[in-house]
């Protein structure tokens, strides 16, 4: 039990780690928070955290050789993404800043930015290879069993959702003090950076 315990710490950590980056879906997360409040971010962050679990489950499991066995159908996955995170960038950017909860495009609807988030997260098959490579330092390898990959996949869900939780938060309790102009310009910042990563996984 103890062992499983300190998979499960060490896999929160994990998590933290692997959601802290700021990519392109941190980006949407933190304007949909600004402009919808906790729920609009956080709905976003739990799609991510599910697709990450799913990844860290198939590394666990032993399916890491799933991403080289895809070939072609793996670049259509990056450049699809790709293509939706620009769209997502230039919505960003054409979009008016929300002045209320209300307002904001995807604030009353988590349901469809959970959606958006899990397949831009789900779309990058590469992802367990890297949880498969993370696995054998958190030391699952020298400890197979059901019991000790569910707690490391449980651990890293844990922690990503605490990331996003966080992040969300702290965004919702300061977007009060932002006015209409400072917004417009998060909305144009924070759509080029969404179209610049587009770019970059294209490539």
């Amino acid at each position: 039990m103890s062992g499983d315990l300190d998979l499960l710490l060490r896999g929160v950590l994990l998590g933290l780690a692997v959601a802290a980056p700021v990519g392109p879906i941190g980006v949407l997360c933190i304007q949909r928070s600004l402009q919808g409040g906790f729920w609009a971010g956080f709905s976003g962050g739990v799609g991510t955290a599910v697709a990450d679990a799913i990844y860290a489950a198939l590394a666990a499991a032993g399916f890491a050789a799933l991403a080289g066995q895809l070939g072609a159908a793996e670049t259509l996955l990056r450049l699809g993404g790709a293509a939706f995170i620009a769209w997502l960038g230039w919505r960003t950017i054409a979009s008016a800043p929300a002045t209320a909860a209300a307002d904001a495009p995807l604030s009353g609807r988590p349901l469809r930015l959970f959606g958006v988030t899990f397949a831009l997260t789900i779309a990058n098959p590469a992802t367990v290879l890297s949880f498969a490579a993370l696995f054998a330092g958190l030391g699952l390898a020298a400890e197979p069993g059901l019991g000790p990959a569910a707690a490391a996949v449980a651990g890293v869900f844990a922690g990503s959702l605490l990331w996003w939780a966080i992040l969300s938060a702290t965004v919702a309790a300061l977007r009060h003090r932002i006015g209409g102009e400072s917004r417009r310009w998060i909305n144009r910042i924070a759509g080029a950076v969404l179209i610049a990563f587009a770019i970059a996984l294209a490539l």
